[in-house]
């Protein structure tokens, strides 16, 4: 094969390579920050659910009104998830956020919660099918269930200063802990240390 040959066939093999649909994968750390676009990522939802969670839990209201439900009613309060709005300019799993507040104040042991609204329509429907399909001995009686003492709910909005090809997005994240029965707020909590300052490539304009 002569030289020329031998090179075309170099050249060849290193197109072919450099068309393939394969797309190219590689593992990181699961705390590995890694930006993208500049938009919302797992990043923020870490360090946004962990402050929230910990200024909660640390909270001086927080802990005198779960001792208090604790001592009156002889077991953990109770708390429920409710809505968590994404009022932001783009689109934010804001159930991502919801759940791991719930797992984080679940697992410190200080609370327990009961299904929300749409877990419990499926709950719903399982025990009234029982009552047809399942032995009298194991079928789950109807309304049984736990009242919740306390609900979470949270927010989440975007303040966006944008010139040319730069661009500033600050987040603001909300979550509340209200009292059911009287509709009283006994915490608020706010993270608003996700700032990104993005310079977008002059193909995007």
């Amino acid at each position: 094969m002569s030289k020329i040959k031998v090179v075309v066939f170099f050249v060849l093999v290193l197109i072919v390579a450099g068309c393939s649909s394969s797309p190219s994968v590689k593992r990181v750390a699961e705390e590995e920050q890694i930006d993208l676009s500049g938009y919302w990522n797992d990043t923020d939802v870490r360090i946004v659910c962990d402050n929230l969670v910990s200024d909660c839990l640390n909270s001086p209201v927080v802990s005198k009104r779960l001792t208090e439900y604790e001592v009156k009613n002889g077991s953990l309060p109770v708390v429920v998830v409710g809505q968590f709005k994404n009022t932001s300019d783009e689109h934010i799993d804001v159930s991502v956020i919801s759940k791991r507040m719930e797992a984080a104040l679940l697992n410190s042991g200080k609370v327990d919660f009961v299904a929300s609204s749409s877990e419990r329509d499926d709950l719903r429907q399982e025990r009234i099918e029982q009552q047809s399909w399942a032995s009298e001995e194991t079928a789950k009686a109807l309304a049984n269930e736990i009242g919740a003492d306390f609900m979470l709910i949270g927010s989440v909005k975007t303040v966006v200063d944008q010139i040319d090809r730069k661009a500033v997005r600050n987040y603001f994240v909300y979550a509340e802990m209200i009292e059911i029965e009287t509709g009283k707020k006994i915490w608020i909590g706010e993270n608003s240390e996700i700032k990104k300052y993005i310079k977008y490539p002059a193909a995007k304009f």
